[in-house]
This record gives C-alpha cells, sequence and structure tokens, in this order.
C-alpha cells in the first residue's frame, strides 16, 4: 500500500469516528481530524465528557458505519454556504474555520490541522458526506468506507480548540489504523513494551529523578543515581572531544538581551524566552542556547590563521518557556542540559572538522548499544526565505559544503527542505531503539551567519581579517531527553560501563560479612562501582533486589567465596552465571568500567 493511500485511508477513519460520535451522542461540535503517524484523532465537545470506557462503544458504532459501506462522496459549495449549512448543524467550529478563512484569508491553524481547508481555493468549501454525516474537509479520502483496514481507538486526551488555553476544551479521540490486523497488533504490542519502558516510570523504580511540585513542572531534580548517569555520559563526550583538541569553557545562564539581538535570537524567540528585570531596570534573559557567549569568547582577542581553528566545549543549562501543555517527563521539559561545543575554523578547516564530529557520534551511540545511524541534511526553506538570517548565496554554499561532507562520508543522506536552523543547515542523525522507534539525536551544524553578525574574523596569511566559520556539535543534544529514549532504549538495564551500580555482592549469613567487605574495598579501590547487601534478608530476596534494581553482576559471596573461591557472577538479564577466578574479579570488572571507545 501507498503511503499516500494509506493517508487517505486513516483520513477516511477519522471522518468514520466523527460519525459515530455524532450518532452516538447528538449535540456533539466537531473540531478537526488530521491524520496523525500511525492513525488518526479527532477533537470533539461531547455533551457530556467521556471516558476511555466509552471508546469500545464508539468503536464499534464506527464498524456498524463501516458495514454500511457509505461511498465517500464529495461536494463543493460557497464558503457563504458552507457557513450557513454548518451554522444550521450547530458547528461552531466549523463556522469559525470557515470565517476566518473567508474575512483573513487563513484559518491560522497549525500543520496537523490544516488539511481541513483548502487553503488553495479560498472561495470554494469542499466537504465530504459519509451516509448521513457532512464533515468540511479538503480530503484525500478512499473511495469508500469498507475500505478501512484494521483499526483501533487507542486514547482520549484534553486538547483546547486551535491550541490556545483560552479557548474551549475539547477532547481528542486516538484511533490507530493500519492495513492489516498483523501490522496493527504488532503496533499495539510495541506500545504495550512501550508503556514498560516508559522512562518516567522506569525513572521512579530506578530512583533516577524525580519532579516536585513546589519547584515546577518541566524542571527534573536529579538524584545521586541519576546525577551520576548524566556525569559519566559527559564524561563519555568529553574523553572523545578531548583526544580531539576541544578545550572546555564555561558561561553565565543569563545575559543582557543585547547578545540575541546582536545574534538574531531575540527577534525569532523573544517569546520563548524567561527574562529577568533588575533593580536598573536593564531587561537579561536566561540563556535558551550557548553559542552567543561563545562567539564573545572566542572574540576576546584577536586570532592569526595559526591559531585557527579553536574548539569550544561546555556542558550547560538552557532555559525555555515550553507551555505546561506540552511538557512531558525528561523528554520536554524546562531546563535543558546541552553537551555543547562550537568550532570556529577557517572555509578550508570546514570539512576535517566536521568529519572530526562525525567519528566522535558514531563511537558514542555504538559505544551506548544503539544500531546504525541514518544521516538526514536538514535545509532551509527556499519558500520561504524570511525565516532565516543570511542570503541565498550563503544558504546555497552552506548546503553544497554538507552535501560534499556527506558524499565524503560515503553515506546516503535524506534531504529535509525547511528543517535547518534559522542560522544555517545541519546534519541530523537519527537512530532507532529497541522497539523500532525512530529517534532524532546528534547534530552538526554550519553557520555562515552568526560570525557575520557578530563581525569574528581571523588574520590570513596576507595579515588580513578573514570571515571565519562556526561549527555547532551536540552529541548527546539534550541530555535529558537522550536519556528519556535512552532509558526506554535499555528499558533501564544500562551497560556495565555506565551503571550506577555495577556490581551488588550479597552475603549467605553474617559469617560472610568481613571476607565481602574486603572484596567490596578491592572492587572499589579498582574504580569499580560495587555495593554490599549484608543485611539480615533471606538470600533470595537479596538476589530479587538487585534484579529488581537491574544491577549488571550479583555475586553471592557463601563460605566457599570468602575462602577465596572463583565467583558465580549473575549477569543480568543472562541465564548462565559467568565465572571469574578471585585473583581476577576486580581486573576484569575494572576493565569493563572503562569506556567503550
Amino acid at each position: 500500500m501507498s503511503n499516500d493511500h494509506l493517508h487517505a485511508m486513516r483520513h477516511t477513519a477519522a471522518h468514520v469516528l466523527a460519525a459515530a460520535a455524532e450518532r452516538l451522542y447528538p449535540g456533539v461540535k466537531l473540531g478537526v481530524g488530521p491524520v496523525i503517524d500511525n492513525g488518526f484523532f479527532y477533537d470533539i465537545a461531547f455533551p457530556e465528557p467521556i471516558s476511555e470506557a466509552n471508546l469500545a462503544k464508539l468503536e464499534k458504532t464506527m464498524r456498524r458505519i463501516i458495514a454500511e459501506a457509505h461511498a465517500m462522496e464529495r461536494e463543493e459549495m460557497s464558503i457563504d454556504e458552507a457557513i450557513a449549512f454548518f451554522a444550521d448543524k450547530g458547528q461552531e467550529f466549523k463556522v469559525e474555520l470557515l470565517k476566518d478563512l473567508k474575512e483573513k484569508g487563513t484559518t491560522k491553524m497549525n500543520p496537523d490541522e490544516a488539511q481541513d481547508i483548502d487553503v488553495d481555493n479560498p472561495d470554494r468549501a469542499s466537504v465530504y458526506k459519509t451516509g448521513e454525516f457532512v464533515d468540511l474537509c479538503r480530503g484525500p479520502h478512499i473511495e469508500n468506507v469498507k475500505g478501512i483496514g484494521a483499526f483501533k481507538l487507542w486514547k482520549l486526551a484534553g486538547a483546547y480548540w486551535r491550541g490556545n488555553e483560552e479557548n474551549a476544551q475539547l477532547q481528542r479521540v486516538y484511533g490507530l489504523c493500519f492495513e492489516t490486523q498483523e501490522e496493527l497488533d504488532a503496533y499495539i504490542h510495541m506500545l504495550e513494551e512501550a508503556k514498560k519502558r516508559d522512562h518516567r516510570k522506569l525513572g521512579k523504580e530506578l530512583d533516577l529523578f524525580v519532579f516536585s511540585e513546589l519547584v515546577g513542572p518541566g524542571l527534573p531534580l536529579w538524584t545521586p543515581k541519576g546525577a551520576f548517569l548524566r556525569q559519566k555520559l559527559d564524561d563519555f563526550v568529553w574523553a572523545l572531544r578531548s583526544v580531539r583538541g576541544y578545550k572546555r569553557v564555561e558561561i553565565p545562564h543569563i545575559t543582557k538581551k543585547d547578545l540575541y539581538e546582536t545574534s538574531g535570537h531575540w527577534e525569532k524567540f523573544k517569546d520563548d524566552l524567561f527574562k529577568v528585570e533588575t533593580r536598573e531596570g536593564h531587561v537579561f534573559a536566561m540563556k535558551p542556547m550557548n553559542c552567543p557567549h561563545h562567539t564573545q569568547i572566542f572574540d576576546r582577542k584577536m586570532h592569526s590563521y595559526r591559531d585557527m581553528p579553536q574548539r569550544f566545549a561546555n556542558t550547560t543549562m538552557v532555559y525555555r518557556d515550553e507551555q505546561t501543555g506540552e511538557l512531558h517527563g525528561l523528554s520536554r521539559v524546562r531546563s535543558i542540559t546541552q553537551d555543547d561545543a562550537h568550532v570556529f575554523c577557517r572555509q578550508g578547516q570546514v570539512k576535517e572538522e566536521m568529519l572530526k564530529i562525525w567519528d566522535i557520534i558514531e563511537t558514542f551511540y555504538k559505544g551506548c548499544g544503539f544500531g546504525e545511524l541514518a544521516v538526514r541534511l536538514s535545509f532551509h526553506d527556499p519558500e520561504h526565505p524570511e525565516k532565516y538570517l543570511g542570503t541565498p548565496e550563503t544558504w546555497q554554499q552552506s548546503e553544497d559544503a554538507l552535501r560534499d561532507l556527506a558524499k565524503a562520508r560515503g553515506v546516503e543522506a535524506v534531504e529535509e527542505p525547511g528543517e535547518a536552523a534559522f542560522y544555517g543547515p545541519k546534519i541530523d542523525f537519527v537512530t532507532k531503539d529497541s522497539l523500532g522507534r525512530e529517534w532524532q539525536v546528534a547534530t552538526i551544524q554550519l553557520d555562515m551567519n552568526m560570525p557575520e553578525r557578530f563581525d569574528l574574523t581571523c588574520i590570513n596569511e596576507e595579515g588580513s581579517p578573514e570571515r571565519i566559520v562556526m561549527i555547532h556539535a551536540a552529541i548527546m543534544g539534550s541530555l535529558e531527553r537522550f536519556l528519556s529514549n535512552y532509558i526506554e532504549h535499555t528499558a533501564g538495564v544500562f551497560p556495565f560501563w555506565l551503571a550506577p551500580v555495577q556490581v551488588r555482592l550479597a552475603t549467605v549469613s553474617q559469617e560472610q560479612v568481613e571476607a565481602a567487605s574486603r572484596i567490596q574495598a578491592e572492587l572499589v579501590e579498582a574504580g569499580v562501582r560495587a555495593e554490599l547487601d549484608d543485611s539480615d534478608e533471606r538470600l533470595g530476596k537479596k538476589i530479587r533486589n538487585a534484579a529488581m534494581e537491574k544491577i549488571p553482576w550479583t555475586i553471592v559471596i557463601g563460605g566457599k567465596e570468602a575462602e577465596g573461591g572463583d565467583f558465580k557472577v549473575n549477569v543480568f538479564g543472562q541465564e548462565e552465571d559467568l565465572v571469574i577466578p578471585a585473583g581476577e574479579l576486580a581486573a576484569r570488572a575494572a576493565a569493563d568500567s572503562k569506556f567503550p571507545m
């Protein structure tokens, strides 16, 4: 089945959902019903709010409508006729959209909703009839509802009309839809597995992070174990960067707005910034990104061509005023920790520097247990130059450089117009987790605009100022978002080198405590993170506790082990024990603790 046909099928299913809602609950007010990844949704104002228990009844009514085998019949009418038609039906949300289109020439809707209005033909409105049900829509649809494949109503969520919290609150009914029942079942199984792996659930169970109502939403607090994970991952990135000539820098968390006015961020993002006003009336901003600060470190003195490139690395928090309804665990937060780096170099050094960053990215993600990385070239949208800084010539030069880089690396890169940062194109790296879900992870961005705006130069061989180039490089990007993905990818089973606790020693009785303490001390001295469970709990309970905490190695210390016998290591997730001679335990564990470089 083509993507176009699958899209049309899912869009038709959204209409059937709306028809079922209208049949079951007379008086419903219909919002919009777009196609989304793996299905569809419809925003509906029910006479009385429904619960997820009502989804089965809605789904049964949908199947009855499909069995009636209605054709999807398209009709056109003028905007005024459409307004009168939907006003007569009491569909005030449809009327509002039509009036916007008539009076403003646009509905100012987000991309999910835009498919419900034909903005290319503003003098006419198209509607689709499904039996007695009529909905405003530009299509496309399949010819007959009986062609809808396997589907299931999935969940309910709240949604403000047109995404504005000042508007009416509707209920968003989500549905899944696939060509075959087998595909639907596989996706539902994946969702069930994802629920078990939810990083919010595992974060609590493994005691990694917490959110506090007193601190505020979107502001995670990290426990000792969670803070260790963050630091260890950042240390791995730094180990890869330091051997390639990067130097650490540090910057404040606020800045005068002048810095962002010069960089262009203020004009683009001023509504997303946390602002601070001093007693003297000066306006500062909590930094939403680090690159403008780093330009000022570079610009502190004149650089010769012999000094180039300059490579700065800085892991620090930035802050963005995300809407409360969009916050989600660690994946969408207000305090964002970036493992940021910026390379200031000459044009002829760009390729070499970006290939070094590419090496870092591949080594890091392989070491963390991810598979092959797909590559996406995120370019500007030439149809909307107003969204970007710089000239068309600068963008052409930058994008050609990234094309050449991908070619030199021998990879097939997908080009994505409209996905660039506002100051430059970028290489985005995409990976799949253990459930087959795609995540955009690391990024390398080529920026010729920021050096222009800050007048950054070096002195070339002729003794003249030469405009430099800036490369932005984030390996994890956001540590919070990376960890939300990584916790779910691993189901909280971290590799030995990364686990906050690597070894748990469990004594059979109090007689082995002294020997076990000695073994623990040897492990700790070798740099291994080892804990001792010498409690009075039964041995089975101790082993289960270690398994619940997903500790990589659990070693029972009984009489034989206390006297110097071989250790049987219970490796989490493996059926067979690992046998290690007593004299080799610390060295073996220490070797496995090294970064996988």
